[in-house]
């Protein structure tokens, strides 16, 4: 319709499946590790800050300095773990960014599970790494915290995924965000920090299944863990259909290939 402007685009109409072919192309290959080495720097650093909290003050890491502590190492850690695979993957470093992304397009089922699949690997590496390097150190999981409901956790977990992956849309997915695309990094690294300050006294703040699963495994404490999947799943889903339905424009843009942002 002349001089129409489209202000809601149909959520999901972009979501495509693929094809198996994919698990053999070569740069879906290399982008599978990449998101393999860039989870498992940032959970080496993040799961690692922890551990040597709780050695170094013997008490838990969820007390204010605790918390400052986590916040600066898993958001400088995931900064670092996202600038040097965006080039390659587009830097995901998440099992609920590739959920929401998927959501909105921008990935292909197919490549999304090889690189899901991949970033449980490397959290699980770093993990057993960890337990290697420190003399058998735990890994310590997450856990919703004593007082707080499973429920209160599991929308701690959805309102703080969702705050990530709208700002991985806003400032590395969306084709119009100009200059704004050059600092994506460090605005994702800010977020998950800010959001370890707001919820690392409830349920932990993992925002992640990857950074979850690993220490989970490693530990062998499964508490609550499907919190740690759900929770994030749906907050990337819900962040993942709202940008794409009411912000994003790809009328005059090429479609973003699969796996980049």
């Amino acid at each position: 319709m002349p001089g129409h402007t489209e202000y809601f685009n149909p959520p999901l109409r972009r979501v495509s499946v693929g094809n198996s072919d994919e698990f053999r192309q070569p740069d879906t290959v290399k982008a599978a590790l990449a998101e393999f080495i860039s989870t498992l720097i940032f959970v080496f650093a993040g799961s690692g800050s922890t551990m040597a909290y709780n050695k170094i003050t013997a008490s838990s890491p969820a007390t204010p300095a605790g918390l400052v502590a986590a916040s600066i190492a898993y958001g400088f850690a995931l900064f670092v773990a996202v600038s040097v695979s965006a080039n390659i993957s587009g830097g995901h470093v998440n099992p609920a960014v590739t959920f929401g992304l998927f959501v909105g397009g921008n990935i292909t089922l197919f490549r999304g599970l090889l690189y899901i699949i991949a970033q449980l690997l490397g959290s699980v590496a770093a993990c057993f790494l960890l337990i290697f390097t420190t003399g058998g150190l735990e890994t310590p999981a997450f856990t919703v915290s004593a007082g707080v409901s499973v429920w209160a956790g599991l929308v701690f977990e959805i309102v703080m995924t969702f705050g990530l992956v709208y700002t991985v849309y806003a400032t590395a997915v969306d084709p119009n965000k100009g200059q704004l695309g050059t600092i994506a990094p460090i605005a994702i690294g800010f977020i998950v920090a800010a959001n370890i300050l707001a919820g690392g006294a409830f349920t932990g703040a993992s925002m992640n299944p990857a950074v979850s699963f690993g220490p989970a495994l490693a530990s062998f404490n499964w508490t609550n863990h499907w919190v740690f999947w759900a929770g994030p799943l749906i907050g990337a889903a819900i962040a993942g259909i709202v940008y794409e339905a009411f912000f994003i424009s790809h009328s005059g843009h090429e479609r973003l290939p699969g796996g980049d942002y």
